[in-house]
């Protein structure tokens, strides 16, 4: 046959292409789906959850027209859901929107591109590891994993797809957190000597589901399926739909709530995560056969792995019986406070010059600053409704997945508040000290491996 000089070139460039792809170890499925600057971004939705209902929609509208993505599928086990889905999201788009049965059909549609996960806790990251091999981005739902081996499992996955995906840790996205971000980051504010990080409600339906769980029947959903890879058990509607108040299925109180503030504190500071953690709580209000607590406190260790004379301590606390304190993040240094809630950098605490003369030293005060000067203030309320962080998390991730460019919530990100979360669990199921080995990237309580 003979090869004309232009199929030459286009031959040679194709291989070249599937060269460069594969050093950066994409595989060949997934550089076919990197869509073009104009092309049109098609979405399934895994799992038509509350939160994907009022806050991801909310937010996807706002930028869906103008970065040309839509939402042509959603996935959801249990019948009630799915048609839900089907019908909520065909009238907010204006088109008619495929409805699954579940994950492995909405993967079966080839022009979907991307998924939005928010499933349950506990299966974030197997959903995202089966939509990253079948060559989805993915933005998807903190928090990331409530076990090693899932967190493990997918920050392997998603490094070796080369897929885009965004983790919901949407105050990476909130110009207040990322001025405070480069204010610490910058050595402005001094090293960090102890963070407090707050998170109270007073709202005995909480993750409380009634209503729906009264409608659950098993024959109208997939309970083996629901249950992945977690220990069998017999159905359970309060589980299915409850899912935050039992355990294995989340951890509660660290994965939903937590997961937020801890990640603040491993961007600010850049460490991966603690040193040590220890918790105590417990079930002291609501008896309603919940597994998780109402009420925890958890206290960590930060700093180098190789010097156990520096770091800082940070203490969470939160409770579902007293609003009071409501949710506050609040870092502490030598020479002031940084407030998260009222984004102001102050010398409130600071070493003033009557304590520092004494000892020799000069006086070490910040300024007053705002946050505001330095970055538009955002809510730090990270719950419902459609808050401006998740608007403009979810505006980043559909940036990212066109210019292929790493969100402001990368897959290294989830895998840390994962390590965090699941030691703080530990700690509280356990009674244990836990610590983290580094070389095996395994929970340690009491000397042996954290399961569950």
């Amino acid at each position: 046959m003979t090869t004309t000089r232009r199929d030459f070139i286009r031959k040679s460039s194709m291989a070249g292409m599937a060269g460069y792809m594969g050093a950066l170890s994409f595989p060949a499925s997934s550089y076919r789906r990197i869509p073009g600057a104009n092309d049109r971004v098609r979405v399934g939705v895994v799992g038509f959850s509350d939160r994907h209902r009022n806050d991801h929609i909310p937010a996807f509208l706002k930028s869906y027209q103008e970065m040309n993505f839509d939402i042509i599928a959603v996935s959801d086990i249990w019948k009630k859901r799915r048609e839900e889905g089907k019908d909520f999201l065909s009238q907010k788009f204006g088109h008619s929107v495929q409805a699954c049965m579940n994950n492995e059909e909405l993967y079966n549609i080839k022009e979907v591109d991307a998924v939005m996960i928010s499933t349950a806790d506990f299966q974030h990251a197997m959903h995202t590891v089966e939509a990253v091999k079948a060559g989805r981005d993915t933005y998807t739902e903190k928090p990331l994993a409530e076990t090693m081996d899932d967190a493990k499992a997918v920050l392997k996955a998603v490094k070796d797809s080369g897929k885009i995906v965004q983790i919901g840790s949407q105050r990476r996205s909130g110009a207040n957190y990322q001025a405070a971000a480069d204010f610490i980051q910058g050595g402005k504010f001094g090293p960090i000597v102890m963070v407090e990080l707050t998170w109270n409600v007073n709202q005995p339906g909480r993750w409380r589901r009634p209503a729906l769980v009264a409608q659950m029947r098993e024959e109208d959903t997939d309970w083996k399926r629901f249950l992945l890879n977690r220990p069998y058990e017999a159905f359970d509607a309060r589980k299915h739909l409850e899912f935050r108040l039992f355990w294995p299925y989340s951890s509660g109180i660290p994965g939903q709530w937590m997961s937020h503030q801890i990640d603040t504190v491993h961007w600010f500071s850049g460490l991966a995560h603690p040193r040590s953690v220890s918790a105590n709580g417990g079930i002291y209000a609501w008896k309603d056969g919940r597994r998780n607590a109402d009420t925890l406190t958890a206290v960590f260790d930060y700093g180098p792995l190789d010097d156990a004379s520096t770091g800082f301590q940070v203490m969470f606390t939160s409770r579902q019986t007293n609003a009071a304190g409501d949710t506050k993040e609040i870092y502490y240094s030598n020479g002031g406070t940084m407030n998260l809630d009222t984004n102001k950098i102050s010398p409130t605490g600071g070493l003033t010059e009557g304590y520092a003369k004494a000892m020799g030293m000069p006086a070490n005060l910040l300024p007053e600053i705002s946050l505001k000067e330095l970055g538009e203030k955002i809510s730090t309320d990270a719950s419902t409704g459609g808050d401006p962080l998740t608007t403009a998390h979810v505006r980043n991730w559909m940036e990212c997945v066109r210019s292929r460019k790493q969100p402001n919530a990368p897959i290294e990100a989830g895998y840390h508040h994962s390590i965090a979360v699941i030691m703080a669990n530990a700690a509280y199921r356990t009674g244990e000290r836990v610590t983290f080995d580094e070389k095996t990237q395994e929970v340690m309580a009491g000397g042996k491996v954290f399961k569950y």
